[in-house]
């Protein structure tokens, strides 16, 4: 049976990049959206070109209900899911800690770890005796985000635990959890989030003097779900040039 992988936010980014080097690899792929159907249905035009299969899904990761019915559409047009990618998220305004309301915090939480939580439920209740899941951390997990993104950072941190907590439980099932966390990566991220020269403003502390790709993050994500990475479980991968 062909492979079935679902990239929540693969509309664009990282995610897109995700969905579209799966789907060459053999993978039937789900990739979801929030808003923006077109660049969602341009990543299923590109994948149906090149001779893949996918399918776009509008689903809102803050809300349960949408969640799950995710989950049946890709039950019914392609079967249970292989691999899932938790790579929807969001870094929230940028903000110090003085200025942080509950509203930033229930958003930024909601989307980054309360879904996570439910898409790998879901997942792993479908996968049986064997699977992989692979989250989209942060770097700035470990670096803090101070300053800018307190707030996200500690997202990311409690991604990181999910991750730790989640391959160690669904271990004996066959199930293996690992996390990718990158850092500068050049996405429309920053620019979104009103920081259009962020990247250039930072990337001198990156040690290999450059930022990544989206593209690279996506063959490392394409390595932890593949059996070429078989033994490995419960671990969170830095793509941060060696920042």
């Amino acid at each position: 049976m062909q492979p079935v992988m679902i990239v929540t936010g693969g509309s664009q980014g990282i995610g897109a990049a995700v969905a579209r080097v799966a789907a060459a690899r053999g993978y039937a792929v789900a990739l979801t959206y929030q808003s923006n159907r077109a660049l969602a249905d341009a990543v299923v035009a590109d994948i149906s070109r090149a001779g893949g299969r996918a399918v776009a899904v509008q689903a809102e990761m803050a809300d349960e209900a949408s969640i799950l019915a995710l989950f049946r559409t890709v039950d019914e047009t392609f079967g249970p899911v292989t691999v899932l990618v938790n790579n929807a998220g969001g870094p929230g305004p940028t903000c110090k800690l003085a200025d942080i309301t509950t509203e930033i915090l229930d958003q930024v939480l909601a989307v980054n770890v309360r879904a996570p939580f439910l898409l790998i439920r879901e997942a792993a209740a479908r996968m049986g005796q064997g699977g992989a899941i692979v989250n989209v951390s942060s770097r700035a997990a470990e670096i803090g985000g101070a300053g800018e993104w307190v707030h996200y950072a500690a997202s990311k941190g409690a991604l990181d635990s999910l991750t730790i907590g989640a391959a160690r439980e669904l271990a004996p099932r066959g199930i293996r959890v690992n996390a990718v966390s990158p850092g500068l990566i050049e996405t429309d991220l920053h620019a979104r989030a009103g920081l259009p020269d962020r990247l250039t403003r930072l990337v001198g502390g990156v040690p290999m003097g450059r930022t990544g790709s989206a593209e690279e993050v996506a063959e490392a994500v394409l390595w932890l779900a593949s059996d070429a990475a078989s033994y490995i479980t419960g671990v969170i991968v830095p793509i941060s040039g060696g920042r």
